[in-house]
């Protein structure tokens, strides 16, 4: 079943493998492609990783784009209150950016604006406004490089900074950049909005990527979402951006990442089952 002319699908990789560098990995890309996939999103890497070159090589002789994941650790964390680490944390995703560049990238992805998983206390309005300037000149130093830069709203229990799109517009507004993106993710809007098109509308502006997930992170078309009628409806409010969707099966992932991302169970067996469809919900 082909893809709807003019969709442009991602697929997160952890469906398949969360080791971007395996053999697993490798065998993906063709599936990806054969299901009409333009894109894979990895998971995070480190820049100074031997093989990111060759890396985004495989993908791009597979006739797909990498979407690449930045991320912010304790000790490099644009949110910090502390100077020398806020200020690590800004190089920690330049190099993100430059890193996407060598791989012939032109998204990146991921939870920019604060480390994943500190959700204990709130920020402060002018934190949120010193983070939110630090994340736009860095999205600006992407776009300069060809590449879109996104931050992903995620739910109350993955981060306290922002987990609706009215916080994420705001956060834009913040940031003084015309080139920062937001990230939507069915998954986690179903936790946070009371009216999830209406949290698309308001996004619209600023919205790069619209990921879809699964209430249960398994199969799309299992669970309590009604993906297909949000699809209309995001149609019918003009979204033209990339798609993105995302599932996660205990089987199919590292320990420790399926154990940080609170995957216990198994959800599909292969990534070949979760890819198909995925792609039958944009036939």
């Amino acid at each position: 079943m082909a893809l709807l002319a003019g969709t442009d699908l991602a697929c997160q990789s952890a469906a398949f493998t969360t080791d971007a560098f395996s053999d697993d990995f490798a065998r993906c890309l063709p599936i990806l492609k054969d299901a009409g996939y333009r894109r894979v999103v990895l998971g995070p890497l480190d820049p100074s990783a031997r093989g990111i070159e060759a890396l985004g090589a495989r993908i791009h002789d597979a006739g797909l784009a990498p979407i690449t994941m930045a991320v912010q650790s304790p000790e490099a964390n644009v949110r910090s209150g502390g100077p020398d680490v806020r200020r690590r944390g800004f190089e920690q995703l330049r190099r993100t950016v430059e890193m996407t560049q060598r791989m012939g990238g032109d998204q990146l992805n991921g939870v920019p604006y604060g480390v994943h998983g500190d959700a204990a206390t709130l920020p402060t309005e002018r934190e949120v406004a010193t983070t939110a300037a630090l994340v736009g000149d860095v999205a600006d130093e992407a776009a300069a490089a060809g590449i879109m830069m996104t931050f992903e709203v995620v739910n109350r229990y993955e981060t306290s900074v922002l987990n609706t799109a009215e916080q994420a517009g705001r956060f834009v507004e913040l940031s003084g950049s015309k080139n920062l993106r937001i990230h939507l993710d069915t998954f986690h809007m179903a936790l946070e909005e009371t009216d999830l098109l209406g949290a698309v509308a308001h996004a619209l502006p600023y919205l790069g990527y619209l990921e879809f997930g699964q209430s249960s992170r398994g199969l799309l078309s299992t669970g309590a979402l009604d993906l297909a009628g949000i699809l209309a409806g995001v149609r019918q409010l003009g979204y033209t951006g990339r798609y993105g969707v995302e599932g996660f099966s205990r089987v199919t992932m590292q320990e420790p990442v399926a154990d940080a991302l609170r995957i216990w169970g198994t959800t599909f067996t292969t990534g070949e089952e979760f890819v198909r469809d995925a792609a039958a919900l944009f036939a």
